[in-house]
């Protein structure tokens, strides 16, 4: 799979940082109708969003394919559990969440969820539980075709080369219709099949 190259990866954690600030930002204003998860703070952190997947890049060490492909998770996620959306309670843990589980999908090597853990500064018990969660969320459809991820690949670079904010017409617009409102995507029937089993 291409994937975007390592100088684009500041361009791309800043574009991605803008835009789940934007999707939490607006889905914190019907918060009150959403389902708590697990993924749920009592608090929003204090560390921001691109400071989180700054620390993430920083320390994960894994390829730039996981950030894209931790993105094409996170959507689904959103079209699965539409219960669930991302705000700025839960997407802080969503994102250290689905980078951890697309590391181990991608990556021949990878950090344990003891140290995914202290990354996103939580106890490895949550980071169990987070990813175990995560993967029933998904249906364990973790699979992604070098066609959808190239489709992302595009859109990314796309928008990052020209830095444009995201248009929301609706408050309550969630991570997956902002992607489909660029991207019309056409998965091949193995990505409905993992093909690789996590161990926690």
């Amino acid at each position: 799979m291409a994937e975007l190259e390592s100088p684009m990866m500041p361009k791309l954690i800043n574009f991605l940082s803008s835009l789940l600030e934007r999707v939490a930002e607006s889905n914190d204003e019907t918060q009150n109708h959403h389902k708590i998860s697990i993924f749920h703070g009592l608090s929003r952190p204090n560390i921001s969003i691109q400071s989180y997947l700054e620390r993430i890049f920083k320390y994960a060490n894994c390829s730039s394919s996981c950030f894209i492909v931790a993105y094409v998770y996170l959507d689904r996620f959103t079209q699965t559990q539409p219960s669930l959306p991302i705000n700025s309670f839960n997407v802080h843990r969503l994102l250290i969440t689905s980078v951890m589980v697309a590391a181990k999908f991608m990556d021949d090597v990878c950090y344990n969820n003891a140290y995914y853990a202290k990354v996103g500064g939580i106890t490895k018990t949550e980071m169990n539980f987070l990813e175990l969660d995560f993967l029933f969320g998904l249906g364990f459809n973790l699979n992604v075709t070098p066609v959808t991820f190239q489709a992302y690949c595009v859109h990314l670079q796309r928008e990052m080369l020209q830095m444009q904010p995201l248009v929301f017409e609706d408050s309550t617009l969630s991570l997956a219709k902002s992607l489909k409102a660029h991207l019309c995507l056409n998965e091949d029937e193995s990505s409905h099949q993992n093909q690789q089993q996590l161990a926690v």
